[in-house]
């Protein structure tokens, strides 16, 4: 078992298979030595675990839960891309949307969710740069959409 896989076990945590795109896009694309993945959201067995606005329907900390399943997704991404996620040299960037109310200016608490949790699997390799930005809406009402640009191995 690798090394972040174990460590995802540590933290009760099964990385789900992803689902194929519906649309005209790939799950993650790689140049060079960078993957981006695409936006992800916060679901669980093919169903939002949330949908509305923060600041509405949804407090900080089920922000936080769906920013966390969020990241949980784009790993799942990562491991079918990649094969194994000790390949990940470092996460370089979180791209983070939240879907917001207008006045709604606590995007970073949530973004915190998933950048936590970075850092809690990935230890000093999971710190990276980060933007959080409110929204009007997403796709499907999510109320966390996140990208991520990654480091990788051969």
């Amino acid at each position: 078992m690798s090394k972040i896989e174990q460590r995802l076990q540590e933290l009760g945590i099964t990385l789900p298979i992803p689902g194929e795109p519906k649309f005209s896009y790939i799950p993650c694309n790689q140049t060079g030595n960078l993957v981006y993945t695409s936006g992800q959201d916060c679901r669980i067995d093919g169903e939002l675990m949330y949908t509305g606005k923060l600041g509405k329907e949804l407090t900080i900390e089920q922000g936080q839960e769906a920013a966390r399943q969020t990241i949980i997704n784009c790993l799942a991404v990562l491991k079918a891309y990649l094969g194994d996620l000790d390949r990940v040299v470092k996460i370089v960037k979180l791209l983070g949307f939240v879907n917001s109310t207008p006045g709604f200016a606590d995007q970073p608490y949530v973004m915190n969710g998933a950048s936590d949790l970075l850092v809690e699997v990935f230890g000093e390799n999971g710190k990276h740069a980060r933007s959080a930005i409110g929204t009007s809406d997403l796709p499907f009402h999510t109320p966390v959409e996140i990208e991520l640009i990654v480091e990788v191995r051969d």
